[in-house]
């Protein structure tokens, strides 16, 4: 899925969970203070923009490069406000990717893997009024590959790690305690990809875009 089309889909999404939110409710939504939360159910593209060539174990370049595709899933994130400006969220979801070896006439896939991302940030929220609560934040994410499946007589093992992460985004308040959020991370993570038990590696900068939109609520 392309992104204007995962777009179109988030809007729509989005766009039936605020008519929900204002069915239920007509009050005036406040921003979050110290000790609320917010609950936030987000559609979210997880895009990576992988950079990595495939070498032999003796350091040769194979003149192939990994490609790792795009999926979209939903995800929920918890956001905690220990002041009216600072906040923690972790985020929760799954994605599927293919993995893909391409170079010259060759373009295969290589292996399938189920990837578990969660990821906490740090919020810096400037705004404690008004409907608009934009956030910048940064933190840390880990990435856990299971569930994979070798495709085209190739074996690959792919190593779970951790990396860094870059937050934007903002609540924007609807009715009562409901919100719409959007939200854009960086995410930087490289794994060691051992292909075929070592004859092939590759060290792989996955480091993807998590552009998401939902509707979150405030308890």
């Amino acid at each position: 899925m392309n992104l204007k089309t995962f777009l179109l889909a988030a809007v729509a999404v989005a766009a039936g969970a605020t008519g929900a939110a204002h069915a239920q409710t007509t009050d005036a939504w406040t921003p979050p203070r110290a000790g609320d939360w917010i609950v936030t159910g987000r559609l979210s593209l997880v895009a990576p923009t992988t950079e990595a060539g495939i070498f032999t174990a003796a350091g040769a370049d194979s003149g192939l490069d990994v490609d790792v595709s795009d999926d979209v899933m939903p995800t929920l994130g918890f956001t905690y406000f220990f002041t009216d400006h600072i906040a923690v969220e972790a985020i929760l979801g799954t994605t599927q990717h293919e993995v893909r070896a391409r170079g010259g006439a060759t373009d295969v896939v290589v292996h399938e893997t189920w990837v578990l991302p969660p990821v906490v940030t740090v919020q810096w929220r400037p705004l404690t009024e008004g409907r608009f609560s934009p956030y910048v934040g940064a933190g840390v994410n880990a990435m856990i590959f299971y569930s994979g499946e070798d495709k085209n007589g190739f074996t690959v093992d792919l190593d779970d790690g951790v990396g860094g992460a870059l937050q934007a985004g903002a609540d924007i308040g609807l009715t009562g305690p409901w919100s719409l959020n959007v939200d854009v991370k960086k995410v930087w993570f490289s794994t060691d990809a051992s292909i075929n038990g070592g004859a092939l590696v590759s060290d792989v900068d996955l480091d993807p875009w998590v552009v998401s939109i939902g509707v979150g609520r405030k308890f």
